[in-house]
């Protein structure tokens, strides 16, 4: 598609934006930004930063004839399982002037860059800091992640990862074989789907409500499912924002424990909890190894200090920690040194405090502008913390459609089908407050609001169109 937009144009012309590639071919930005960095690879593009992408001077109509055949390897590398489009499209920005509620970080003016920056400037210039550090990560970063759970916790039990989604991905590959079922929450984190896909395992949704995930309905499917093994965020899920209530927390523990589990906990996104306390870890009730803890500090200070910690006992920490060792031998020194730095320095506190009062403030605005637009029953859970709303559209309307239309009226959303390991249970929309400010997260609603209304974008219109041809 790209590719031929490229041999339509002579030598240094400029391809179209990528929101006007996005309306043409109806993808998301994520799928154009890959194919223009793949055909940047092969030299038929130029992307020049604040100017555009241009037909590289060597790319012409000849070139396009004796361009590289790799059909065969197709044959050669067989069935492919892994599949990274949901989580590159999470990843990739959105388009210029466009009001982005699809992100999943903080915008700048929320992360610590300043503070991050600094830190990383003094850790580079510590003497020893480039060379090899202990596998587990450093003592001093792994005494914080413990402390944070509590003085039951040792540091030993901590090892370092380069962010949530590793950890995640290496619970996955440690505790479990491929072939293997793992019960996860639905809807879920798409990071985690995506992990566990790629480790070969076979998904076992468990409805969620508004309190969470149903302790009853988690039993069953140990029981039906015969794994022993289940991923959970407790806190401020994504993309729902549901907190598991306390009434169920003994519930869960007990089907845990009581079949002989593990869960994979995690708890992504306790900085940017607005409650004063919020709950507890499962894992502080857990004194029988049955609890693996996973935290980030991206989250909450910025994309590019890659620090998270897995939190194990017993033998499952020990595969842990031997997973952590054969894929990437140990985090970055200097990074480690930072993020220490960081969460020691006077100024964290002060910086988490703003943030969560600032994403406080957005969650309301835009929680009342889009029952005002969409409807009161719209949003159903208002989180306690976190980055998102989990927006419920009337069961005839389909998100997907809803969201194409969006990005080409400047707005973009995450379609909540790509958030169930299984067949959606509704029409969903996952909606972010934490990148735009009060004007452009009420004009994305707006417009979300404008685009139900304007029509057709039900299922039975679509069917009706498909009949008509």
């Amino acid at each position: 598609m790209l590719r031929r937009e490229a041999h339509r144009l002579p030598p240094g012309g400029r391809l179209p934006s990528v929101r006007t590639l996005m309306a043409r071919h109806r993808v998301s930005p994520g799928t154009v930004r890959q194919a223009m960095a793949r055909l940047a690879d092969e030299g038929v593009l130029d992307a020049r930063p604040g100017q555009g992408t241009f037909v590289a001077a060597a790319a012409t109509a000849h070139a396009a004839a004796e361009a590289p055949d790799f059909a065969w390897q197709a044959s050669a590398l067989g069935t492919g399982r892994i599949t990274a489009d949901d989580v590159a499209t999470l990843l990739a920005g959105a388009p210029a002037g466009a009001v982005n509620l699809a992100g999943g970080y903080p915008a700048e003016d929320l992360q610590a860059v300043d503070l991050a920056a600094r830190a990383l400037a003094r850790a580079a210039r510590r003497p020893g800091v480039w060379g090899r550090v202990p596998l587990e990560g450093l003592d001093g970063l792994r005494a914080w992640f413990a402390a944070q759970l509590g003085p039951s916790v040792s540091p030993r039990e901590v090892v370092i990862c380069p962010g949530s989604q590793a950890a995640i991905a290496t619970a996955f590959n440690a505790l479990t074989q491929p072939g293997d079922a793992l019960i996860v929450e639905s809807p879920s984190y798409v990071g985690a789907l995506a992990a566990a896909r790629v480790a070969g395992l076979r998904l076992v949704p468990v409805p969620t409500d508004a309190d969470g995930v149903v302790p009853d309905l988690l039993a069953r499917a140990f029981d039906t499912s015969g794994t022993r093994v289940c991923y959970l965020q407790p806190l401020h899920a994504n993309p729902t924002g549901a907190t598991l209530a306390a009434a169920r927390r003994a519930q869960l523990l007990d089907v845990v424990r009581s079949r002989g589990a593990l869960v994979v906990e995690d708890d992504w996104c306790r900085d940017l909890s607005f409650e004063k306390a919020p709950p507890r870890p499962l894992f502080v009730d857990d004194a029988h190894g049955h609890c693996v803890y996973l935290r980030s500090l991206t989250k909450s200070t910025a994309p590019g200090l890659r620090i998270g910690a897995i939190v194990a006992r017993g033998a499952a920490l020990a595969r842990l920690t031997a997973s952590r060792a054969v894929t990437e031998f140990f985090v970055s020194g200097p990074m480690q040194e930072a993020a220490l730095e960081v969460v020691h320095a006077p100024a964290w506190q002060r910086h988490l405090r703003r943030v969560r009062a600032t994403l406080a403030a957005r969650r309301d605005t835009l929680v009342a502008a889009v029952r005002q637009h969409l409807g009161p029953a719209s949003v159903t859970v208002v989180p306690s913390g976190g980055i998102h709303l989990w927006v419920r559209l009337p069961d005839a309307v389909e998100a997907d459609a809803i969201a194409r239309r969006a990005v080409e009226a400047g707005v973009v959303v995450s379609p909540g089908r790509r958030w169930f390991p299984a067949e959606p249970t509704g029409s969903f929309l996952r909606v972010s407050y934490a990148c735009a400010g009060d004007a452009e997260l009420r004009r994305g609603a707006e417009t979300l609001g404008r685009l139900l209304t304007a029509g057709p974008s039900t299922r039975a219109a679509r069917s009706s169109a498909r009949a008509r041809r």
